[in-house]
């Protein structure tokens, strides 16, 4: 297999080959040490694999997670110009497969190396769940320091890879100003900018453009000009030093999320009537059938806590427009304002978590905790 200067890999079979000279080979494993400059910031680098975390598997041809913590800092040598680094394999998994269990092991760890006094974290991720997961630290520490979860669109082994400047910037934006868990992606197609998303109000818009993220109902929190790494926050970013480090990492597995489409039968609604908490993604201001609010109110009444979202990414959930939304309010359940879908689910398991009160746990649903809702009045504006 051999790496073309274009970025490009090409394999020729060896039988189709002539050896004119030979030269050592390169065994896979063997690597040259990353010097780290004592004088720099430190930083932490937790990895849980993904596509920036990612390489050619030979044997299949397709990309795999399979590089470490520090493999990503030989990947990227121009990190060790930003910061000294702490690496932690968390996980090497593609982002399909997270669970809320790491969720709680990628809090506690996060939580340590804060407490042990890094100036700022690194979440290497894939960008499939990122969002999800990025939400979920939000609700489950605060932070004084920046949070930064990264990931990559296309792998290292492709030239149009944005592994090296999503990294970079990552970096810049964890050594920066910024005290709270945001997404550091590339915020155009060009390598010229990163934006810096709040955790709670992004979500992936494409499927395989580099500059697939973007923030919902409301702008940036910063951006990091690349290649000069200039590192921009808004007003509206929460600074360094805003907080004291705090854990609050119990959860409730027990959530579903559920998305309405026209003729859904009610016994879908009925799946969930053993779970502790249910998400409905509705249409337009936050509707479903009149048969699935039924179902809804049986889930309701046998103590399933019920939130309504929007299928529709801007504007927000209002049930006392129409019919529909009255009797919604009338089955018990709570109205979920502009919550993106994917951030009242993690939030929902969160909140579940650490409260039993029925009261309590709709204020909280109900409460801007971490900037995911409030963005926009009924009308969008």
């Amino acid at each position: 297999m051999l790496k073309l200067g274009n970025g490009y890999n090409i394999g020729v079979k060896t039988s189709a080959l002539t050896l004119l000279e030979s030269s050592p080979i390169v065994q896979e494993g063997t690597h040259t040490t990353v010097t780290q400059n004592p004088d720099l910031p430190e930083l932490a680098i937790i990895s849980t694999g993904g596509t920036i975390a990612s390489r050619i598997d030979y044997r299949t041809g397709a990309v795999t997670s399979r590089f470490s913590a520090d493999d990503i800092l030989r990947a990227i040598p121009g990190l060790a110009d930003i910061g000294r680094f702490r690496s932690q394999v968390l996980a090497t998994i593609l982002s399909e497969n997270m669970t809320s269990a790491i969720w709680q092991e990628l809090a506690r760890g996060i939580y340590d190396a804060v407490s042990n006094g890094v100036e700022g974290v690194i979440v290497t991720h894939g960008t499939d769940t990122l969002a999800y997961s990025a939400a979920a630290i939000s609700f489950m520490l605060e932070t004084p320091v920046p949070v930064i979860f990264v990931g990559s669109q296309r792998s290292a082994d492709r030239p149009s890879s944005d592994n090296v400047m999503n990294g970079l910037c990552s970096a810049s934006a964890a050594a920066g100003d910024l005290g709270e868990v945001a997404v550091v992606m590339h915020e155009t197609t060009n390598d010229d900018r990163c934006a810096i998303h709040r955790a709670t109000r992004v979500r992936k818009m494409h499927t395989s453009r580099r500059d697939a993220f973007r923030s919902i109902d409301m702008v940036p929190l910063g951006s990091v000009d690349y290649p000069s790494l200039d590192v921009h926050l808004s007003d509206e970013a929460v600074r360094r030093g805003s907080s004291e480090p705090a854990l609050h990492d119990s959860l409730e597995e027990k959530v579903g999320l559920l998305t309405f489409y026209p003729g859904m039968s009610p016994e879908i609604v009925r799946a969930f009537e053993d779970y502790r908490g249910l998400v409905v993604s509705g249409t337009g201001l936050g509707h479903v059938s009149a048969p699935c609010i039924s179902a809804l109110k049986e889930l309701v009444d046998d103590g399933t806590e019920v939130l309504m979202t929007s299928q529709c990414l801007h504007g927000r959930v209002c049930d006392r427009v129409y019919d529909t939304g009255r009797d919604l309010l009338a089955a018990g359940v709570i109205e979920g304002g502009d919550m993106l879908p994917e951030v009242a689910l993690v939030k929902m398991m969160w909140v579940l978590g650490q409260e039993t009160d029925p009261e309590e746990i709709r204020r909280l649903m109900q409460t801007n905790l971490r900037g995911e809702m409030g963005r926009c009045s009924v009308h969008g504006l």
